[in-house]
């Protein structure tokens, strides 16, 4: 080193490889990205280097925290964009990331491939190449490709005609040996390496029904063995999550009345979300609901149905709660010496004390509250309906689901959220497994399709999954209000076909109940605030709709998914189409929805052949799910009626593949 200033060379100058713009990635690896055992996760690169000269390179990847890597090679896509995909098996965590090189064994087979076919002498070129084959074949020693490289690598060496020996070189079997064995001693790795959060089958394909225990029973409160009864009737209807409001003790001072009054009468049972009282807190069941014996039996009564039961994770207090005794510095106190209770102004929720995430005690709050969602882990709760997430800090969230799915990686956590688009989504990237959406306020046909773009095709897709929910017992939208039995079924398809991930609060539901507080989305005489008796088999119940739709989804693979939703052209701004395919292609759908509760209405739609294998001019035949009906089409615009005074929606099982006659006749 001469001159009056050293300089510092690079640790290795040699590597000439570049490997940028790896997606998926989320914020720079910061954060996971999501995918359920089974979904491919298909990952690209750029990958490029100076000159000529070819590259190779590979995806790798592992479950974290076991040595070694898993690779799947990398193939070119055009203009020096490369992908490769592999299938998480196993629920955990993961992290990936991409490897490339010069390949100087493709690079030398290319130009002996080039001067062959313009009559050029390769000789000297062959024993270059003898010499790659020798390399390749001492990094396979001791393996049967090391043996057969060494072979073909003399071979190569004392081939004396020129053509035998071009075509030895350019020949199946030694690519693909010398392929296997690349020198990758200059490799580049990609700057990072990325996680990936895989979750069980439920949290990519749910269908979830909410209802109240207390209005299960005959008499004035009912019970978690009433409920228990009632299980049998949600599975009927194809359900897979049943979800139940907080069944903790309720507070009594402040306890709201019916109606959300601020003061109740005497038997007012009071919000469920004003979890405490003096017989116990988060890890207590409400006395008037049976026991914790009890709570568990109704937990194992829905296994045997084939179904999960999911806790309500409400971290919040009533003044009653003995936390508020035992750890006060976890809450909030007025200069009056009374507590702070929760509110969204114009709203109060005097019922209710939020805790204090700010305290210096907040060491010791999260400890406890993750022991609470421990607690009822080990109780047989693997899905948490999580209220009001986006009131508690993201860190808090954070560390919290890292710490359960570290030891639980079964565990589903839905973040009820309805707030702004950037805390949803960051709530989704610290580790919710599932998110609730804007789909209830989303109506027209341009409103659906915006928002059902975004949240499919754009990076949302890799950590924001949506499960749908047409009403709570929250929200009563305006659209079911006034649109009556109709609007429910239309958005009940809407809600079981756009998303794989959906749910319902009943039986309000199903009973089209529709009586709102006036000028509010809030149902008049809230369950929410007293006990009600609903006649479950009242006439013109939507049940049986539901439990068609369900069967529709658990036989049809094509509604597995949320990502493979395309929407296709109708002409009339009332009907939303569109369709979905299964992953392998032989499961095809397309659903017609008329967004119009009162009207009838007719359009053409456009059906996507190339997109089915439907060749132009061949019939095919529609098979309506929804109604049994069977139509035979031909060619792309075809003529459709939705009357709502039947069903608002088709769903079309396509059958594109027939082709003998009495097939057409089986169907028709």
């Amino acid at each position: 080193m001469t001159g009056e200033h050293s300089r510092k060379l690079p640790g290795e100058g040699r590597r000439r490889v570049v490997v940028e713009a790896v997606r998926p990635e989320l914020e720079g690896g910061r954060f996971p990205v999501k995918r359920v055992v089974g979904e491919p996760l298909a990952v690209r690169a750029d990958v490029f280097g100076d000159g000529h000269d070819r590259v190779g390179g590979v995806l790798r990847y592992r479950k974290a925290g076991r040595e070694g890597w898993e690779e799947e090679a990398l193939t070119p896509l055009g203009n020096d964009r490369w992908e490769a995909r592999f299938v998480p098996e196993e629920v955990g965590r993961y992290e990936y990331g991409v490897v490339a090189w010069a390949d100087r064994f493709a690079t030398w087979q290319e130009d002996v491939r080039k001067k062959a076919a313009a009559g050029q002498e390769v000789a000297v070129d062959l024993r270059m190449g003898a010499a790659l084959v020798a390399a390749a074949a001492s990094r396979a020693r001791g393996t049967p490709d090391g043996k057969r490289l060494e072979d073909l690598s003399r071979e190569l060496e004392g081939a004396s005609d020129p053509a035998i020996a071009a075509a030895l070189a350019l020949g199946e079997e030694l690519t693909r040996l010398a392929t296997r064995w690349p020198d990758r001693s200059l490799a580049t790795e990609y700057g990072r390496t990325l996680p990936l959060v895989v979750d069980p089958p439920l949290a990519g394909f749910s269908s979830w029904y909410e209802f109240f225990p207390r209005s299960c029973g005959e008499g004035p409160h009912g019970t978690l063995r009433d409920a228990e009864r009632l299980l049998p009737e949600v599975a009927r209807m194809g359900f897979d999550v049943v979800y139940l409001p907080p069944f903790h003790p309720i507070g009594e001072s402040c306890r709201k009345g019916r109606n959300n009054s601020p003061r109740a009468e005497p038997g007012d049972p009071g919000s469920p979300w004003a979890v405490g009282s003096r017989r116990g807190g988060h890890r207590a069941v409400h006395p008037e609901l049976g026991t914790l014996g009890d709570y568990e039996g109704f937990v194992a009564a829905a296994g045997k149905l084939g179904m999960q039961v999911a806790l309500d994770l409400a971290f919040q207090c009533s003044p009653d709660h003995p936390y508020v005794s035992k750890h006060p510095a976890w809450f909030r106190w007025r200069p009056d010496g009374t507590l702070q209770h929760a509110e969204n102004p114009p709203k109060k929720y005097e019922d209710i004390v939020p805790l204090d995430f700010e305290t210096p005690e907040w060491g010791p709050l999260w400890e406890e509250l993750l022991g609470v969602v421990l607690f009822w882990v080990e109780r047989g709760v693997t899905v948490f309906r999580v209220d009001n997430p986006h009131t508690k800090p993201f860190a808090f969230w954070e560390w919290l689901i890292r710490e359960v799915k570290g030891e639980h990686p079964e565990v589903v956590f839905l973040s009820e959220a309805f707030t702004r688009p950037t805390v949803m989504q960051r709530l989704a990237k610290v580790g919710f497994t599932q998110s609730y959406t804007y789909f209830t306020w989303r109506n027209t046909k341009a409103e659906l399709t915006e928002y059902l773009t975004e949240l499919t095709r754009t990076e949302l897709r890799e950590h924001f999954r949506p499960n749908f929910w047409p009403n709570t017992p929250d929200i009563l939208p305006e659209y079911l209000q006034y649109g009556g039995r109709t609007a429910f079924a239309a958005r009940l398809v809407l809600a079981a076909t756009l998303s794989s991930n959906y749910g319902i609060y009943g039986p309000a539901f199903e009973l089209c109940v529709a009586e709102a507080v006036p000028g509010k989305e809030e149902y008049l005489d809230s369950e929410k605030y007293e006990v009600k008796r609903w006649e479950r088999d009242r006439p013109g119940s939507l049940a049986p709709l539901v439990g068609r739709v369900n069967r529709i989804r658990r036989e049809n693979p094509a509604l597995h998914s949320t990502w493979n939703l395309r929407f296709h052209e109708a002409d009339n701004d009332n009907v939303l189409f569109y369709g979905k395919t299964s992953e392998d292609g032989s499961n095809a759908l397309l659903i017609a929805v008329n967004l119009d509760p009162f009207q009838s209405q007719t359009c053409n739609v456009r059906v996507p052949l190339a997109e089915l294998g439907i060749a132009p001019g061949r019939p095919y035949l529609m098979h309506d799910l929804l109604g049994e009906d069977r139509f035979l089409w031909q060619g792309e615009w075809n003529r459709l009626e939705l009357d709502p005074r039947v069903l608002p929606a088709r769903i079309f099982r396509v059958h594109s593949r027939l082709r003998r006659e009495e097939d057409f006749d089986y169907f028709l």
